[in-house]
C-alpha cells in the first residue's frame, strides 16, 4: 500500500478578514475532497487573512497512481480563482509487504 502527503502553501490575495479567508480555502477543500475522494484539511497559519496550508492524504496500490493524482490536484489548485499557489511539497510511503502478509 501506497501513501501520498502532499501540502499545498496557499496566498488568498483577494482576503480583507478571516471569514473571506475561510471561505476560499473551504471551497477549494471541499472540491478536491469531492474530486479527487482525497482527505484534505487545512494544516497551519490559522490566523493569518491571506495565507493557509493544505494538508492532503491519499491512498492507492501503486506509487506511480499516486503521483498521477498529487501532479492533478496540484494543476486542480493552481487553476482555482480565489488562491495562489506558492508552494507545493509532496512525500509518498510504501507502507507494509502485501506479499508476506499471511491472513
Amino acid at each position: 500500500m501506497w501513501l501520498a502527503v502532499l501540502r499545498i502553501h496557499l496566498l488568498i490575495p483577494g482576503a480583507r478578514s478571516l471569514k473571506d479567508r475561510r471561505q476560499a480555502v473551504r471551497s477549494l477543500k471541499e472540491r478536491i475532497r469531492v474530486r479527487f475522494d482525497a482527505t484534505c484539511s487545512e494544516v497551519g497559519d490559522l490566523d493569518t487573512w491571506n495565507r493557509a496550508f493544505l494538508g492532503i492524504a491519499l491512498v492507492a496500490n501503486e506509487k506511480s497512481i499516486l503521483q498521477s493524482m498529487a501532479d492533478e490536484i496540484g494543476r486542480y489548485a493552481q487553476n482555482d480563482p480565489h488562491v495562489q499557489v506558492t508552494g507545493l511539497e509532496k512525500d509518498y510511503l510504501n507502507y507494509g509487504d502485501e506479499a508476506g502478509i499471511v491472513g
